[in-house]
């Protein structure tokens, strides 16, 4: 087919292109770009041009059907984005250090090991209601940073068997950082290499200093111990080359368990957080979800079966998903001219695949900015308008691993505790790798 539809551009400045509203509210931008323009749209930031994707055909033809077309950005002498903090981890490599790691890694993500994780991630949720109850009746806390600190603890205690809660001061600001500033360096070309020592430069160092830090920590404890914890950093350390039996060295690691541990609890953090702040606005929707945790659980822990039969949980959750996806979109670059649905693409350009704008889009669902897990009770085939975990061979490796665990620690929270909003104003969207709350959800709490 010969490529004869012309790719809307948004108008701009001269010389800056689109820069302008992309570095002040780049969530926003994007957004109303879709809306203005299409399914389908081109802008630039100073010199470096994009396309905007936005519905479920496009997403289809590109990421599956062209997945070898549209790859992963990977420079390593000029590391952009999330490369900048994960290196060469399962997030950001390709190829067949890509492959390799992949297989290697699947089998802890498989359904029954996932099952047999759950006690940890139940002691994990109890210790946080405990420290919650001795903090009074009627105690105010940051939801956000609490549901950082919560599975912060999960992904270390399940995946490297260890804690760094005692830690979590610096660690929390320090990946705040690394993630503020990986974003930027996407959305802002002019930001100066890391080379240039500007006070957002340093900053960045520094933050990277303290992460590495705890991470290398992490392995090297683990070296010095004889005892076998059978959990993911173990596969790593053990691993071998099929060819050469060289075994992985530590950045090779740190990449990896960098990778784990930040993807890991920040979009599932995101995720929990987007859902009690959701219930709380909705009433008529936490008292059906109560309903169903009364009728089965009673006040206990659920375990393995009985999250199976949280039917209406689950609704929640993936209307949560679909209403404020943590890890909202996807980036890839075209790495050779090609055609996608009758629009010719260029290579060397970026292409920026938006889940949020197509988990909105009103083709594909009714009244897209009302709440309504109702959605999700009817069977439908949602192949490319449902993909908070992204698709293709890419899909995100701890899909199962982050709905087990939000089911069950919001079927904890939910049962113990009201979340009173500390203000009505509805939460603003902030776009820094993953969507996040700005300024966090202040609440309230209160025992049932």
């Amino acid at each position: 087919m010969t490529p004869n539809k012309a790719i809307p551009q948004v108008k701009g400045n001269f010389l800056l292109g689109n820069l302008g509203p992309m570095s002040a509210n780049p969530f926003q931008a994007l957004c109303d770009w879709q809306r203005d323009y299409g399914g389908l749209v081109s802008f630039r930031l100073a010199s470096r041009q994009f396309y905007l994707f936005g519905h479920p055909k496009l997403f289809e033809q590109a990421l599956i059907k062209q997945g070898d077309v549209f790859v992963k950005i990977h420079d390593a002498g000029k590391p952009t984005g999330l490369a900048l903090v994960l290196g060469q981890g399962l997030v950001t490599s390709q190829g067949d250090l890509w492959q390799r790691q992949r297989q290697l890694m699947q089998p802890v993500f498989q359904r029954s090991n996932i099952t047999a994780l759950l006690p940890q991630i139940a002691t994990a949720g109890s210790n946080m209601l405990d420290r919650w109850r001795k903090l009074g009746e009627g105690a105010e806390i940051n939801l956000s940073r609490e549901m950082m600190q919560l599975t912060l603890e999960v992904i270390t205690q399940t995946m490297f068997s260890t804690s760094v809660l005692d830690k979590i001061e610096q660690i929390s600001p320090s990946l705040d950082t690394l993630l503020r500033y990986a974003s930027k360096t996407i959305v802002n070309p002019l930001t100066l290499p890391l080379y240039v020592p500007t006070p957002a430069n340093q900053k960045f160092k520094q933050a990277l200093g303290i992460i590495d830090g705890v991470i290398y920590g992490i392995i090297d404890q683990r070296r010095t111990t004889s005892c076998a914890h059978n959990d993911l950093l173990d596969k790593l350390l053990k691993a071998s080359d099929d060819n050469s039996g060289e075994k992985m060295t530590d950045k090779q690691i740190r990449d990896e368990v960098i990778t784990i541990f930040g993807a890991g609890h920040e979009t599932t953090a995101n995720l929990l957080s987007w859902t009690l702040y959701l219930l709380a606005r909705h009433p008529d929707v936490l008292a059906k979800l109560r309903q169903e945790l009364d009728g089965l659980l009673q006040g206990k822990i659920p375990d393995a079966e009985d999250l199976q039969q949280l039917v209406y949980t689950r609704a929640v959750l993936n209307e949560s998903m679909r209403f404020r996806p943590p890890a909202a979109f996807i980036l890839r670059r075209v790495n050779k001219d090609t055609e996608v649905d009758g629009y010719f693409l260029k290579a060397g350009r970026l292409a920026i695949f938006s889940i949020f704008n197509l988990h909105h889009h009103p083709d594909f669902w009714p009244q897209p900015e009302q709440f309504d897990p109702e959605r999700f009770l009817i069977p439908q085939n949602r192949r490319f308008s449902f993909m908070p975990f992204g698709t293709g061979e890419r899909i995100c490796i701890g899909s199962h691993f982050a709905l087990l665990e939000s089911l069950l620690l919001i079927s904890m929270i939910v049962q113990h505790y009201d979340l009173q909003l500390l203000n009505t104003d509805e939460v603003e969207i902030e776009m820094a790798v993953t969507l996040r709350p700005k300024g966090g959800i202040p609440v309230r709490i209160k025992r049932r």
